[in-house]
């Protein structure tokens, strides 16, 4: 991290999906550079447990509710007079359709609908805080996805978790470019990043992913969640965020975005305006 602000001290963050694997890991680089982290997981005790290894403070939250995360939004903006940054970590794959209490399909609502509120929720504390920065974790499965606007909870035709799984990352990466866009007139700038191949449970539900990154062969071949922490700690602390604001990183390489709909301006405001209509917030320009 040459260049980079080492020293967080003074500084909140907050990162989701926090109770385990990339989230938990960076927690506690970021507890380690002196931030104060607020610990963001869906298990009560995991949770806890993080938190109190690193002297953070828990909060739960289902991003499988909408109204779930507008809590969370509430508690944060009490606990927390200034927040520096968001690290929208929390995702899921899943092999077979879920639906959420809000009626949309899970794998979109987890990914990016969640996400997507959070981040507005807490935007005007981000911006009032000097080189606020919110990184979102995406994937290199972007690539494979297709979003169409008017289908977005993937019911016509079969489910293929793979590829809804990507149309949702497909999403990560459009939400970074307008959220950058919407925000250039403020000090928040956002970028987007692929940790790698890392063991997680964002697979949790699919048995045979789940004993792959478990086993011997999955622990030799996969990254640690500490190496999949290292983009997010490292477009956490560059130097200039300007420099990197809009943009996907594949690990610690910034990549153009290689799915066409990835570079597509008015895909991004369009997907933008359906989410604000989706999560009940107001579509400003």
């Amino acid at each position: 991290m040459s260049g980079a602000t080492r020293d967080l001290s003074g500084r909140t963050v907050v990162v989701t999906g926090a109770s385990a694997g990339i989230g938990a890991a960076a927690a506690r680089l970021f507890a380690e550079l002196g931030a104060t982290v607020a610990v963001v997981g869906r298990s009560r005790d995991k949770t806890a447990e993080v938190a109190a290894r690193i002297g953070g403070r828990a909060h739960l939250v289902d991003y499988g509710s909408l109204e779930s995360v507008r809590a969370l939004a509430a508690d944060l903006l009490a606990a927390y007079e200034r927040i520096d940054l968001l690290a929208n970590n929390a995702g899921v794959r899943l092999a077979r359709r879920a639906v959420s209490v809000d009626g949309h399909e899970m794998t979109f609502q987890v990914n990016h609908l969640a996400p997507f509120l959070l981040t507005n929720l807490l935007l005007e504390r981000l911006a009032a805080a000097p080189d606020a920065r919110v990184i979102n974790t995406g994937s290199r499965m972007y690539r494979m996805g297709r979003l169409d606007l008017d289908d977005l909870d993937a019911t016509r035709g079969p489910f293929r978790g793979g590829r809804v799984y990507g149309a949702a990352k497909l999403a990560t990466v459009l939400f970074t470019a307008e959220l950058a866009r919407r925000t250039s007139a403020t000090g928040v700038t956002t970028s987007a990043f692929h940790p790698g191949d890392v063991s997680t449970d964002v697979t949790r539900d699919n048995a045979l992913l789940r004993y792959f990154m478990t086993s011997r062969l999955g622990r030799a071949v996969l990254l640690s969640p500490e190496q999949g922490a290292e983009p997010l700690l490292h477009l956490a602390t560059v130097a200039d965020p300007q420099a990197v604001n809009g943009a996907y990183f594949d690990r610690l390489t910034r990549e153009d975005p290689k799915n066409p709909q990835a570079r597509d301006p008015r895909l991004a405001r369009l997907l933008w305006e359906r989410s604000a209509q989706l999560t009940g917030l107001a579509a400003s320009p």
